[in-house]
C-alpha cells in the first residue's frame, strides 16, 4: 500500500473516534440542506423578485396603453386632464412634449422636470429601473415606462413611473426570514439524524458486543436478531450464519485432531512398549524378535501420517491435481491387477475405453481405496462396471456385501468414520480411505456416492466429467 495513503487511512482510524459513523451522517445531512437551502433560496429570491417586478411592470404598460387609448380617441386636452384618474397608486405618469417639455402630469411635484431621458419612436415601449427621483425627491426605487404616440405636432412620450420599493422589501424580508430560519432547520435536521442514526447505530453496537464477547470456548452463542426487517436484521442473521459455520468448522477440527490422536496413541504406544523391552534385554536377541512388530507399526504411523497430510491440504485447497488427459481404463486395469494379487473374491470388470482430464496418481487413489473398502465388506464377488456418457464418465464398484445404511451414506465420508465401530483397526482401517476418495473426487469436479443395487448389495459410484475440449 503507498505510505501516504496508510497514512491517511490511519489517521482515519484514530479519529474514528470523533469522526464515527454518527457524526458524519449528522454532518453530511446538515452540509446537503444547508446547500439545498442555499441554492433553492436563491432561486426562490430570484423568482419572486422576477415575478413581482414584472407583475409592477404589466400594470404600468397597462397605464400607458390606457393613457395611448385615451389620447387617440379624445385628444391631447382630454388626456391630460384625466391623468389622476388614471395613475394607479405609487404610480407617476407624465405627458411629454416634442420639445421635452411637460405637457401633463398626474402629480403637481412632477409637473415641470421630465421623469427620464427615454423619447421612444410612435408606437415604441421601452424601460429603465432607476434607484430614485431626483426631480421628485422620492428616494425609492422606480421602474419606468415609456411609450411613444405620434400626434399632429410630433411624438409625444407617455412615462409611467411605479415604485417597486415594496415589491424589494418583500424581497428582502423574505430573504432576511430564510436566512434566519436556516439555522434553526439545521439543527432540527441535524438532531433528527444525530438521534435517527444514533438508534439504527445502537442495534449495531449491541451485535458488536455480543460479537465481542464470544471467543473460541463460547462459540455456541449467537446474536439476537432484531425483528426490523432491515439491514441490521440482515447483519445479525449473517453474523449467526458465519458463527454456525465457524462452530461447524471448530466441532470439525477438534474431533480430527482428537481423532487423529487416538488413531496416533496405538502405533506409539506399541514403539514405546517394544522400545523398552528391547532396552532391557541385554542379549539384544528382543530386537530381532520385535523387528516384524517395529516395521509394521511404523509403516501404519507412515501411511496414517501420510492420509492426514492429504486431508489437510484438500482442507485448505492446496490439494494439486494434474490436468492431463489419461486413460481412466488403464488406471483401473492396473488397480484391479492389484487387488487381485491379494484378494480371495471373485471379481468381474466389464469396462470400456474412457479417457478424461486429471491426476492419474490421485485418481488410482481413489479407486484404490475404493476397492480396497469393496474387498473388506465383500462376501464373495466384487463388480466393477466403466461406463461413459455424453456427459461424464460413471464407475460402478459393487461388492455383494451388505449395503451402507441410507442414514450414514454421508457420514461414511467423513473422516475416521467407521459404521461398524466392533472392528479392529487392522480389518477396518483407519477410516480415512472414503474421505480422502471424496477430497480427491471433489478436486476433479467429480462426486462419489454410496449407493444400494437392485440387488440389495454395496455399490459405490465414481462420477467423473467429460475431458475438457482442446
Amino acid at each position: 500500500m503507498n505510505p501516504s495513503r496508510s497514512a491517511r487511512f490511519s489517521g482515519f482510524r484514530a479519529g474514528g473516534t470523533r469522526w464515527g459513523v454518527r457524526k458524519r451522517a449528522t454532518a453530511a445531512a446538515v452540509v446537503a440542506v444547508a446547500l439545498a437551502l442555499l441554492v433553492g433560496g436563491i432561486t426562490l429570491l430570484v423568482l419572486l423578485q422576477t415575478s413581482l417586478i414584472a407583475s409592477t411592470e404589466a400594470a404600468s404598460r397597462s397605464t400607458a396603453a390606457d393613457l395611448t387609448a385615451r389620447i387617440r380617441d379624445n385628444g391631447l386636452r382630454d388626456a391630460v386632464q384625466s391623468l389622476p384618474e388614471l395613475a394607479r397608486s405609487g404610480e407617476y405618469v407624465q405627458i411629454i412634449g416634442p420639445s421635452d417639455t411637460v405637457v401633463g402630469s398626474s402629480e403637481t411635484a412632477s409637473s415641470t422636470i421630465p421623469l427620464t431621458s427615454l423619447r421612444p419612436a410612435a408606437g415604441q415601449t421601452l424601460t429603465q429601473d432607476v434607484s430614485s427621483l431626483q426631480s421628485l425627491g422620492d428616494p425609492d426605487d422606480f421602474l419606468l415606462v415609456a411609450t411613444g404616440v405620434r400626434l399632429s405636432g410630433g411624438v409625444y412620450t407617455i412615462v409611467v413611473a411605479a415604485t417597486v420599493q415594496v415589491q424589494v422589501d418583500t424581497v428582502t424580508t423574505v430573504g432576511w426570514f430564510m436566512l434566519g430560519a436556516t439555522p434553526l432547520l439545521l439543527i432540527i435536521v441535524g438532531v433528527s439524524v444525530w438521534v435517527l442514526v444514533g438508534r439504527s447505530l445502537r442495534q449495531v453496537e449491541r451485535i458488536r458486543g455480543q460479537v465481542a464477547l464470544i471467543d473460541g470456548r463460547r462459540l455456541d452463542e449467537r446474536l439476537d436478531v432484531p425483528p426490523t426487517n432491515d439491514e441490521i436484521q440482515a447483519l445479525a442473521t449473517t453474523m449467526n450464519t458465519m458463527l454456525d459455520r465457524l462452530q461447524t468448522s471448530d466441532r470439525k477440527q477438534r474431533r480430527f485432531v482428537s481423532d487423529a490422536s487416538h488413531e496416533l496413541r496405538s502405533p506409539l504406544a506399541t514403539l514405546s512398549a517394544s522400545v523398552e523391552i528391547a532396552s532391557a534385554d541385554p542379549s539384544g536377541s528382543a530386537w530381532l524378535q520385535m523387528q516384524d512388530v517395529l516395521s509394521g507399526e511404523t509403516a501404519r504411523m507412515r501411511y496414517l501420517v501420510d492420509d492426514l497430510l492429504t486431508l489437510a491440504k484438500a482442507d485448505d485447497g492446496g490439494l494439486r491435481t494434474a490436468a492431463e488427459d489419461v486413460d481412466l481404463d488403464d488406471i483401473l486395469d492396473t488397480e484391479v491387477r492389484r487387488l487381485r494379487s491379494t484378494s480371495g473374491h471373485h471379481i468381474i470388470v466389464d469396462a470400456v475405453p474412457a479417457r478424461i482430464t486429471g491426476d492419474a496418481q490421485r485418481l488410482g487413489q481413489v479407486l484404490r481405496n475404493v476397492l480396497d473398502n469393496a474387498d473388506r465388506h465383500a462376501r464373495a464377488g466384487i463388480s466393477i462396471k466403466l461406463i461413459t456418457t455424453p456427459d461424464a464418465t460413471v464407475v460402478q464398484i459393487d461388492n455383494d456385501g451388505d449395503p451402507v445404511p441410507a442414514a450414514d451414506r454421508l457420514r461414511i465420508f467423513e473422516r475416521f468414520v467407521r459404521l461398524d465401530e466392533s472392528r479392529s483397526r487392522e480389518s477396518g482401517g483407519s477410516g480415512l480411505g472414503l474421505a480422502i476418495a471424496a477430497g480427491i473426487m471433489a478436486a476433479h469436479h467429480g462426486t462419489i456416492t454410496a449407493k444400494e443395487t437392485n440387488t440389495g448389495h454395496c455399490r459405490f459410484e465414481l462420477v467423473l466429467p467429460p475431458p475438457a475440449l482442446p
